[in-house]
């Protein structure tokens, strides 16, 4: 093999190994923040599900006991 084609490999692997770094980090990183943004949404929406039990809550408090009627006999 000549020097030129030695070094063309060379260079062809040393891109396709920084591509691939490159692509590796970003999908680290992506993945990284996608899971803080969904840490921070189950919170929120456990946070809301508790609000909303508490206003079924107050609701039914509201109405009081469910009216018993007379049957007739």
């Amino acid at each position: 093999m000549s020097t030129e084609t030695i070094a063309i490999v060379i260079s062809t692997a040393a891109l396709l190994l920084s591509f691939f770094g490159a692509f590796g980090w970003m999908v680290h990183r992506m993945d990284s923040k996608v899971d803080s943004l969904e840490a921070k949404l189950g919170a929120r929406i456990d946070r809301v599900e508790q609000e909303l039990v508490e206003v079924k809550v107050a609701i039914a408090r509201l109405e009081g006991p469910p009216h018993r009627l007379l049957t007739a006999r």
